[in-house]
């Protein structure tokens, strides 16, 4: 009958929204499969058969020349890791529930919970998967040595974010548009294959080559990443500043896109299609 209102504070309401968000990330986990080390092992296996797939590749064109003198295998995954972790950001982010969802009706979840699950739950897999192929192959096969571990891995966070920032993107103008976003969704990690740079370096193109690749933040984090990697390696066409500046940028224009579609969208929107 009689009760007594407390105003929570900041620490505890941050420590409430860090819980929603765990346990959402739980839940977009295991949404990929029903056992959770089904969809970790499906990943893992995504991830080998294409590193497989370009040694094979580099090996049958002879192409194995262009690549850094050290471990090739370690050069080629070097460069699918960046790639699948921020084209799977990308996919995650875009895919993520918004405010017309169901899951919104419910009182702790909301749109920032979403997106903040699709991302680190998408993170958290890639991560994963890259310390267990990394170790399995330093045990079964050869010692693996990375330069610098910690800058190369703080390139790996770049691509994510990049993937974060571009798929936010696609997130604000999915209702607005969902057919358009689907479209260009798949065209742009597609494209990535080629335009992300992870088949060669960018020290080795020439000037009217370069211009091609150097819009995209994600040839900039992997041709940077191979700088950390190996030693004999020092990329001067690529900077992760480039990087950083365009994910910073677009983080930015995407929560103000998601700000104002959040108080504009209707759930019928999506009944009349």
């Amino acid at each position: 009958m009689f009760y007594q209102t407390t105003k929570p504070s900041a620490f505890s309401g941050f420590l409430s929204m860090c819980e929603v968000v765990f346990h959402s990330i739980v839940r977009s986990v295991r949404s990929k499969h029903n056992n959770a080390f089904m969809a970790l092992g499906l990943n893992l296996l995504q991830t080998i058969l294409m590193v497989a797939a370009f040694y094979v590749m580099f090996s049958v064109l002879n192409m194995r020349g262009s690549g850094v003198r050290g471990d090739f295998l370690l050069y080629v995954m070097s460069g699918i890791f960046l790639f699948i972790t921020h084209t799977k950001a990308v996919g995650a982010v875009a895919g993520a529930e918004g405010p017309s969802s169901p899951m919104m009706q419910h009182a702790p979840m909301n749109t920032m919970v979403a997106i903040l699950s699709a991302a680190i739950g998408s993170l958290y897999i890639q991560v994963l998967s890259l310390f267990i192929i990394l170790f399995a192959y330093h045990v079964a096969i050869t010692p693996v040595h990375i330069e610098e571990p910690i800058p190369a891995f703080g390139m790996l966070l770049l691509s994510w974010i990049s993937g974060v920032g571009v798929g936010l993107i696609l997130l604000v103008i999915k209702p607005w548009a969902p057919n358009f976003v689907s479209i260009v969704t798949t065209v742009y990690q597609r494209a990535n294959m080629i335009a992300s740079g992870k088949m060669f370096l960018a020290n080795m193109l020439p000037s009217y080559m370069l211009s091609m690749f150097d819009w995209n933040p994600l040839f900039h984090c992997i041709d940077q990443a191979r700088g950390y990697v190996f030693i004999n390696y020092n990329p001067h066409n690529s900077s992760w500043e480039y990087a950083a500046w365009v994910s910073l940028v677009l983080i930015m224009i995407g929560l103000m896109g998601e700000f104002y579609t959040r108080r504009h969208v209707s759930a019928s929107w999506s009944s009349r299609r």
